[in-house]
């Protein structure tokens, strides 16, 4: 069964404009991500959900979504050494503006006062708890909503990976954000990735920019254009419907550069075909993983085929190039390559 094919649409789905904390307007963001090859673009403003829906292209798709956060402090003060937790949310129903469960501390980019009380809201207005029983029900009340959750950059919020499994309804993680990583910090989590995997966890993953544009596009340290997420869409069309279907399905893979070009697993054998590369691993929830070199030092290598062990539950790949840029899938575990086979 193919679970990645050659037609591909590129997205960001985390970044912050003029509505937050970010340095350029909405129309900035989408002309400066059309001009590098994306079609799609969410503008995740930090609580204050927009539809920018307007702007779509027939080429170019804007989804509906926000940076909702949940800190220890409840009137929402920021400490850099504190830990805190953010989760993006993405409306199914693009026109869905909804604020989950109102704070006021936490929606503290919408001045006008008349605007604030005209924001639609959803759920609770209980004061935000940083517990595992209250992010729950956040989480739950948000997918009530019509809203997909996302885990954004676990380790700029400085969790502790005993908290997140507790954590239930997100449906990916980022395994890169981008900025956090451009910082200094090491926000490419394929760890957290696998032992969420090895514990069965059914979670995706995808990689983001979560830019500010705080440095200029183009300058170093520039938080633009570094991690993206590449989606199949059913038919090849480019539909906001289609873009949820393939969040639902996971029909996506996660990027920092390399391109994964197909993939098709069928009973005990995988196979992939990527743009070049200096190694292509098969990992599987074991202390060894399966990898293809090229045969010498300055060659590449495009494509591989593992044979999966017999005791792997799930298999994933990362693809890696000469300059150290990853490209990861999510995990597919045997139920799926078998019943689609099976099919």
């Amino acid at each position: 069964m193919q679970f990645i094919r050659e037609k591909q649409f590129k997205a960001n789905l985390h970044c912050h404009s003029t509505l937050s904390d970010g340095k350029l307007t909405p129309q900035a963001l989408k002309d400066a991500y059309k001009s590098n090859g994306y079609s799609i673009l969410s503008i995740t403003d930090h609580e204050r959900p927009h539809d920018h829906t307007a702007m779509s292209d027939p080429d170019f798709l804007l989804l509906t979504g926000y940076e909702a956060y949940i800190r220890p402090d409840p009137m929402c003060r920021y400490d850099v050494f504190s830990r805190e937790l953010h989760l993006n949310l993405f409306a199914r129903d693009p026109h869905n503006v909804d604020l989950i469960c109102y704070n006021a501390p936490y929606v503290k980019y919408v001045l006008n006062p008349v605007e604030r009380a005209a924001m639609p809201r959803y759920g609770s207005r209980e004061t935000r708890q940083y517990t595992a029983e209250y992010i729950n029900r956040f989480i739950q009340t948000a997918m009530e909503d019509g809203y997909l959750v996302t885990l954004n950059h676990p380790v700029w919020s400085m969790e502790d990976f005993s908290e997140l499994f507790r954590y239930n309804g997100f449906f990916s993680m980022e395994i890169c954000n981008y900025s956090a990583f451009q910082s200094g910090l090491n926000e490419y989590n394929t760890c957290l990735y696998d032992m969420m995997l090895r514990r069965g966890r059914r979670v995706f993953a995808h990689s983001a920019d979560d830019n500010h544009n705080e440095i200029g596009i183009g300058k170093p340290g520039d938080d633009s254009f570094g991690g993206f997420t590449m989606f199949n869409l059913p038919q090849d069309s480019l539909t906001y419907d289609g873009v949820i279907a393939a969040m639902d399905a996971g029909s996506f893979y996660s990027s920092m550069g390399p391109v994964i070009r197909s993939l098709e697993i069928e009973d005990d054998r995988a196979r992939i075909t990527c743009s070049d590369a200096v190694r292509i691993a098969m990992l599987y929830g074991a202390k060894s993983t399966r990898a293809e070199f090229p045969s010498a030092f300055g060659e590449t290598v495009d494509h591989a085929e593992f044979k999966i062990p017999s005791k792997a539950q799930y298999v994933r790949f990362t693809v890696t190039d000469a300059f150290g840029h990853h490209a990861d899938t999510r995990g597919y575990f045997r139920d799926e390559w078998d019943a689609r086979t099976a099919q």
